[in-house]
Parts: C-alpha cells; structure tokens; sequence
C-alpha cells in the first residue's frame, strides 16, 4: 500500500479497523516524508523516530481506542507534551523540557493517538517569524504562529496537528498551506499545559487535510461525544464582506464572491450579510484586548530575559505597557455587545462565509501575514473554520472561512462538511 502518509484520518482509520494497516506501517511512512522534506520545509522543533516507532508498536499491540488510535500527530510548542522540548519559539526557553501532558495531548494519548513531535512555533506564538516555509512554494511565509503544524499536515508528514490561534494562527497558516483548520468555540478544547498568550483570546485548535477530519478528532481532544446535529441539507449562509474588506486582495475577492456562487448554485440560500455598525471597532477592541494581557502573560520573560525578546515584539512592549485597565474593559464591553448581537444573526444563517485571510501566501519569510480576517471572531469567541477554495496569482492556497454560533461547532462542521464538498467538486 503506497503512500500512507497520503491518508486522510477517516481513511487510515478505516484500514487499521479493517487490520489492513498498521500504525507501525503509517508512522514510518510519515517518518520517511519528514525525512525527504524536512531540510527544506523546517516544520518540526523535536521528533524522535524511534519514540514514535515504539509508539506505534504499542498501538498496534493494543485494541482500538478511538478513530485517532494509531494516527500520528503534531503539536505546537506552546502546547506542553511530558519530557518533549518545550522552548515556546523563544531562546529564552532554550533546553527547557515540559513535566506534564497540556490536558489536550493527555486526551491525544488517551484515545491511543501518536504524538509525532513538536511543531514550529512563532516566539510565544506571537510575530516573530521561525524558521519554517510553506511547502507549496518554500520563498513563501506558511503563516503564523501554528506554522509548523499547518505546513506539515499541507505536506503530508502527518495527518493532524493541533495549533493555538489569539488572533488568526489556526486559520492563517491553513489558509496560507492549502489545508483545513478549524477554531473551535473559545474554551471548548481545555487549555491547561499550553504557554498563555491572551486569556480572553487563546484557543486550542485543529489543523487536517478535510472537514470529516476534524470531525473525528473534536470529541478526542474534548473528551465530549460529538452531539447528533444531522446532515447541512441547504445551508443559510450570509455572504459578509466584514469591516476589513479594503484588505481583501483580488484573489481572497474572487475566491469568495466564486465561492458564494458555487454553494448557491449547489441549494444554498446564499445572502449578503453586513455586520452592524458596532462591530467596526472590534479589530481595535481586540488589540487592545491582547496587549493589555500578553503584556501580563510575558512578566515573567520580561523580567528576568528583556534582552531575549526579539527584535519584532521589542517595540510592541512599550504599547503593551501603556495600556490602561480604563481601555482593556472598554473593549471588552464592546465585545461583549457584540457578542450578544451576533446571537440574533444566527437566528437567521447557519453561517457566515468571509474571507480567511488578505490573499495567498505572501512572498515573504520575514512576515507571518496578517491575522484581520480572523482576529474580530477569535475575540467574539465563537467558531470558525477554513476551507481551501482558490488559488492566487503565485498559483497558491486562498481559502474561505466559515463562522457559526458560538457553541454551534458541530453544526458548523455538518456546514462546512457539505460546503467542502461543493467546493472542491
């Protein structure tokens, strides 16, 4: 059986049930690809082979736990796996290795899941660029801060990876990479164990190559059976352009009015929708939101290692510093407004389809991209999820995103399961 690697999660799963495939014969096939591609992609902090082989032994000594059972994944390191590297993308944590399982690896290892290695981070999955390219054109960022994660599932050395997102990390990168990801509802996937960014803002996230993915690996990491929500039938689907439009490169336009069409001609009731005029200060709410607290989350950094933060977050800090408590509870009243008025709009779509981010995957390694297509629903806390839909003028990934209710994340996923399919039809 070639190519395993290639496998989506539902598929592998579905080998190993039928004992056609084992995890032994996918972990090496993955281990190969990261072998051939990993000097040039550059996705992965820590990977140790033969952990990961005697993993997989294990695994396939073991009765089936889960869909993920015997599947290999890769986690960012912002997330803590016991006795891995766990250096958060800063020299300040150079050597430092983590004691304990964040709750979400511990749920990984629970269901019989491979954990492969550490992914690529940003430095406190914040701006400042590592070292990994997109492998689908390498003088191309692959997006920040889940980088490692989005571009090794986009390249085939595994087939899930969990990432964080405060802003965009979990859409950006996916969008950027030509994969799916998928933000779920704020605090829906516990994030104890993983480095904190902003409180109001971090969540836990998942990076695979389909929607059905995703759906298999919510209920492990949540420890919750997904609820039966049914099949999407014709989705309600507001096509809104957000307050960032002017952002939008002709690329991300394209794709999104096309995609618009398609899902239309496919049965979806497909409408314009403009958010209220309240909701064109919630990008400005959400940056005060995270300076206010990733200024708090770094006092420790700050103080003992001030000369180790690079020189991208170095003049952010005095704006960090700066911001009053007065500013930080005004947005996040705002917020909050608008939270309660985002309700009312799910009352009348299934979803929102917006643009995932400004365009394809900018020609750069010194920038991560922007994360405005995202960071207002990150801080409304409800979910959202990307979908490969296009391509820009360097021939790369532009995706569309799709949002849902807060704490509709299976409905959206049935949403977005139908959407894809139409899609890439």
């Amino acid at each position: 059986m070639p190519d395993t690697h290639k496998l989506s999660i539902a598929e592998a799963h579905a080998l190993m049930s039928a004992g056609k495939l084992t995890a032994v014969r996918l972990a090496e096939d993955c281990l190969a690809r990261v072998s051939a591609r990993e000097p040039e992609v550059q996705a992965w902090v820590h990977i140790d082979a033969n952990a990961v082989l005697e993993e997989a032994r294990a695994c396939d000594r073991e009765s089936r736990r889960s869909p993920l059972h015997g599947i290999p994944v890769g986690i960012k390191d912002i997330i803590d796996v016991a006795g891995l590297p766990a250096e958060y993308g800063s020299p300040i944590y150079a050597g430092h290795r983590a004691q304990v399982d964040a709750a979400c690896v511990a749920a990984l290892r629970k269901a019989g899941a491979i954990i492969m290695g550490k992914t690529v981070t940003t430095e406190f999955a914040m701006r400042h660029p590592n070292k990994t390219r997109n492998p689908k054109n390498l003088a191309h960022t692959p997006g920040g801060s889940s980088s490692g994660s989005a571009a090794g599932v986009a390249d085939f050395m595994m087939p899930l990876g969990l990432g964080t997102q405060t802003g965009g990390s979990v859409l950006r990168p996916s969008s950027y990479c030509g994969v799916v990801g998928f933000k779920p509802s704020f605090c829906l996937i516990n994030r104890s164990g993983v480095k904190p960014n902003s409180e109001s803002l971090d969540t836990v996230g998942l990076i695979a190559r389909s929607v059905p993915d995703v759906q298999l690996g919510l209920p492990v990491v949540t420890e919750c059976a997904a609820p039966a929500v049914g099949e999407a039938g014709k989705p309600r689907i507001g096509l809104c352009r957000t307050p960032q439009w002017k952002s939008a490169e002709p690329a991300t336009v394209a794709t999104l009015e096309a995609a618009a069409a398609t899902l239309a001609r496919a049965g979806a009731r497909v409408t314009e929708y403009q958010l209220p005029p309240a909701f064109d200060a919630m990008a400005a709410a959400h940056g005060v939101i995270n300076d206010y607290e990733a200024y708090r989350a770094l006092s420790h950094e700050l103080r003992i290692a001030p000369g180790k933060i690079s020189a991208t977050l170095q003049p952010r800090i005095p704006r960090w510093a700066a911001c009053t408590l007065e500013a930080y509870v005004s947005a996040q009243q705002t917020v909050a407004d608008c939270r309660l008025m985002l309700r009312d709009v799910f009352k009348d779509y299934d979803a929102l389809l917006v643009p995932s981010a400004p365009g394809e995957a900018p020609v750069t390694l010194n920038s991560t991209g922007e994360a405005i297509f995202n960071a207002i629903w990150t801080a409304l806390h409800v979910p959202a999820i990307t979908l490969p839909a296009g391509r820009g003028p360097h021939g790369l990934p532009v995706g569309v995103q799709l949002v849902g209710a807060y704490g509709a994340d299976y409905a959206l996923l049935a949403c977005a399961t139908w959407a894809e399919l139409k899609l890439s039809g």
